[in-house]
């Protein structure tokens, strides 16, 4: 890739200290809600840089504030990872066994270090926030984020952030205006009958039937749309139990867990409503308990944001029809707060996918990633330099 031109320099210093610590948190991942070694770290080399840092934001969350003016750009990462045991991979593989950094946060903290590296040797003509979030996998992060008081001490007038995309060459942008991830929400049914002795099942009330039934009916309210289409709906059973694993016990309860995905939130409402229609239908004789999870927004960009990033991304190699992708990024959530946008960066053709058990975030993607928000920094302190 040939260098983007900015106001700074991303020496192989800056480089070398950002990969060092990808790896450094790829052994110490912690889950969403839980990020507290993360954020001291992040905390930790923020203020080594000379940042301003608010600590606790909506729990774990850190921010780094570089520069001075009347408008602030927010540029967030993630600081959580998942509950996936990682595959035996490089010599910095996860030492928190059933935990590992699958989805690449890691290598979007590391990018915002080398931002953070940069504006440190040289102040930005207008304000910065550099967020590191916590709870994303959840979609609970944004949400929390943006409850807590002291984000108003950042108000920031526009956000962005990026994501790294498998299956794409290493450092392609996906970027465009209008929806790039999609709304989700997790459903918990709990079915609750009655057990008996295996040998006589007919003294017990079996959910088994009803799971089974279940199972295939959630599934059909799902649309074999392209993902662009604004009625594309898809409901993923994600897990199911029956029972206790007893040879001599007639299961007395199930559990049932589905994803329900659209492309925008108008038309969660109504998948949901038919969902919740279809279990209390087909499981009534075991009271079916319903709990909501996991509830991402949809996520939109934003035309100002949006041209922002088109700007810095300037010349770079374009992944086309690479979004919008199907998982949820509840980034989205500032979305209906702030003027935002994502840009998705390829990640490798051969790379695996994001939550397989061998996924790492390629180092090569660090610069790339670094060079595109220092590039959308110099432009939106012209833009506030022109008063636009």
């Amino acid at each position: 890739m040939t260098p983007l031109s900015n106001a700074w320099t991303l020496t192989p210093d800056m480089l070398s200290e950002a990969v060092a610590l990808r790896h450094e948190l790829h052994r110490f991942p912690e889950v969403s809600g839980a990020e507290h070694e993360t954020a001291k770290r992040m905390a930790a080399r923020m203020r080594a840089l000379g940042a301003e840092v608010i600590e606790g934001l909506g729990g774990m969350g850190i921010a780094a504030l570089f520069g001075a003016g009347p408008k602030t750009l927010m540029i967030r990462a993630e600081l959580d990872a998942l509950p996936i045991l990682e595959a035996t991979g490089p010599d910095y593989r996860s030492e928190h066994e059933g935990v590992g950094h699958l989805c690449g946060h890691d290598g979007h903290m590391a990018t915002l270090f080398a931002v953070a590296s940069a504006l440190s040797q040289r102040a930005p003509e207008c304000r910065v926030a550099l967020l590191f979030q916590p709870a994303e996998e959840i979609g609970a992060g944004a949400r929390l984020v943006l409850a807590d008081p002291a984000f108003d001490a950042i108000r920031p007038d526009l956000a962005i952030s990026l994501h790294n995309l498998p299956k794409r060459p290493l450092g392609a942008v996906a970027l465009k205006e209008g929806p790039v991830a999609c709304a989700s929400r997790g459903l918990r049914i709990r079915l609750t009958g009655q057990t008996s002795h295996a040998a006589r099942p007919e003294n017990g009330r079996s959910p088994g039937l009803t799971l089974a039934q279940l199972i295939p009916a959630l599934g059909a309210l799902s649309r074999d749309l392209p993902t662009e289409d604004p009625g594309f709906r898809l409901c993923t059973v994600t897990h199911a139990r029956l029972g206790v694993p007893s040879f001599g016990i007639s299961p007395g309860e199930a559990e049932l867990q589905i994803t329900l995905r659209t492309l925008f939130n108008s038309e969660m409402a109504a998948l949901e409503a038919e969902a919740r229609a279809l279990i209390e239908t087909t499981a009534a004789g075991f009271a079916p308990e319903i709990t909501l999870h996991d509830a991402f927004s949809h996520s939109v960009n934003a035309p100002e944001a949006t041209a922002l990033l088109e700007r810095a991304c300037t010349g770079l190699p374009r992944a086309e029809g690479a979004i919008p992708m199907r998982p949820s990024e509840d980034f989205g959530l500032f979305g209906t707060k702030i003027p935002a946008a994502m840009l998705f960066l390829g990640s490798g053709e051969d790379q695996p996918e994001l939550h397989n058990p061998d996924f790492d975030f390629p180092d090569g993607l660090i610069p790339v990633g670094a060079e595109i928000f220092l590039r959308a920094i110099q432009a939106f302190a012209s833009d506030g330099r022109q008063g636009t």
